[in-house]
């Protein structure tokens, strides 16, 4: 069974490498989600010292943070600009609009109607072309795939038309829509693509160590960089889940399902976050320019579902 750190990429994309998964935050995949929640909206630009700074408080070191930003701009996920001596990056547009994408599919991530039928993938790729197999794979978990045989990955939604546009390019692949057939014993049902009782088990944690939060958060305990900190570790936790669980039929799943409870959890933690850690990164990046930070925004999980990055250009120069 595929585990979620197994996952190439947070969220695949034809213009943009963004950072592999990692078992716990590595520094890039930190600083993107850094970037993503606090200047996504406007894709506003922070002084990099501000970066260093803010990723200093979460354990990175002065050097490992400036190593990291320039590995993210080689790879096309940020982009720089200098005034002087001081220098200021952003989000590509590439890079944002993946991240929008994956940002909307997190949190839409809820309970719909199934037709009964399932969607097949069936691949065959030569073993030695490593690179189109692996991506191939990561964009199939992504979408909410799963690998019921080796070269035959199912889900139980219609296929996208970004996967099929993606597919077209692969070669040696074909795709079915249809129901399953019982033939007994001796054969595997779809859902046992998916590990249930693993992933009831990554719900229920998630659920146990959010729900202790809360009360904190209600009464506004947590604040600057506790409250960024938080705020990322919920995300970077939750945005697995709709991956494990990409919307599983529920009248094939256990009762109870937690599904719906974790989402609850998750919205109420990354929302009531969103105030005070949007005001510790503007104190935080105010350290470092005398410009307004108007557009160094957090967006709520109603923002990801409208689309974040469907705002104009930010004034240039602004943050810088």
């Amino acid at each position: 069974m595929t585990s979620p750190y197994d996952i190439d990429e947070i969220f695949p994309g034809d213009d943009v490498r963004l950072p592999r998964r990692q078992h716990g935050n590595s520094p890039q995949g930190l600083t993107v989600t850094l970037m993503a929640d606090y200047t996504l909206r406007t894709r506003a630009w922070l002084p990099s010292a501000a970066i260093v700074a803010l990723l200093a408080e979460a354990g990175v070191s002065q050097a490992g943070a400036r190593a990291t930003i320039s590995r993210l701009a080689r790879r096309g996920v940020l982009e720089g600009s200098k005034r002087g001596r001081h220098s200021s990056y952003r989000l590509t547009a590439a890079a944002a609009h993946n991240l929008a994408a994956g940002g909307r599919a997190i949190a839409s991530a809820a309970t719909t109607a199934w037709d009964g039928h399932w969607t097949l993938v069936a691949f065959s790729l030569p073993q030695e072309d490593v690179t189109r197999r692996r991506e191939l794979r990561g964009l199939l978990r992504w979408l909410g795939y799963a690998p019921l045989y080796d070269g035959l990955w199912i889900s139980p939604r219609e296929l996208t038309d970004k996967l099929g546009a993606h597919l077209v390019d692969v070669g040696g692949v074909t795709v079915f829509r249809a129901r399953h057939v019982d033939v007994g014993a001796t054969g595997r049902a779809p859902l046992d693509a998916w590990d249930t009782t693993a992933i009831t088990h990554d719900y229920e944690e998630f659920i146990r160590r959010w729900n202790a939060v809360l009360p904190d958060i209600r009464c506004s305990r947590i604040t600057g960089p506790e409250a960024v900190r938080a705020r990322t570790e919920v995300m970077d936790t939750y945005r697995r889940l709709p991956i494990l669980d990409p919307g599983l039929p529920l009248d094939l799943l256990p009762p109870g399902w937690p599904r719906e409870p974790a989402r609850d959890v998750f919205n109420a933690v990354y929302d009531g976050l969103a105030a005070p850690a949007q005001e510790h990164v503007r104190a935080v990046a105010s350290r470092f320019t005398t410009d307004p930070l108007p557009d160094v925004r957090a967006h709520t999980v109603a923002d990801l579902l409208a689309g974040v990055v469907d705002v104009p250009e930010p004034v240039a120069g602004r943050g810088r």
